[in-house]
């Protein structure tokens, strides 16, 4: 296989912790993994989801999902900060082997999008809309 290898981290967080605590642990693990000059891929997070048994009394919990490449060093420091960490209350990670990850778009950069299409679909629509007024009336 010429295709190198790649980890996913994927781990879940207490679903009691704000939005913005959530973009800081995001931020803190990608710079964990920077400083170990490891190349991260891709960070993503999935959402609030319900878990499937409970986990330290929690019945849901916020999945973060990390695509790094580097030596594989980096994934016992990363681990070692998440399980020292209380807001982790679980986590694994997976060396790849195959394509590596596509970045996704964030749900930020995807709202924005959407509002520059419709902007633009507005605009088209705006004309053909006046002609079948003035149809209606005639």
């Amino acid at each position: 296989m010429s295709e190198t290898p790649y980890y996913e981290t994927m781990y879940i967080l207490r679903p009691d912790i704000p939005e913005e605590e959530v973009d800081s642990h995001l931020k803190k693990y990608s710079e964990i993994l920077e400083k170990s000059e490891t190349e991260v891929l891709d960070s993503q997070m999935r959402g609030k989801r319900r878990l499937a048994y409970p986990i330290a009394k929690h019945k849901e919990g916020i999945y973060v999902q990390l695509s790094h490449k580097g030596n594989g060093q980096q994934v016992a420091t990363l681990e070692r900060a998440m399980r020292l960490s209380e807001d982790v209350i679980r986590y694994i990670t997976v060396k790849q082997n195959g394509p590596l990850p596509t970045p996704k778009t964030t749900s930020k950069e995807e709202e924005t999008e959407k509002e520059e299409v419709k902007s633009t679909e507005d605009k088209t629509e705006s004309p053909a809309k006046e002609d079948k007024k003035e149809d209606s009336q005639e």
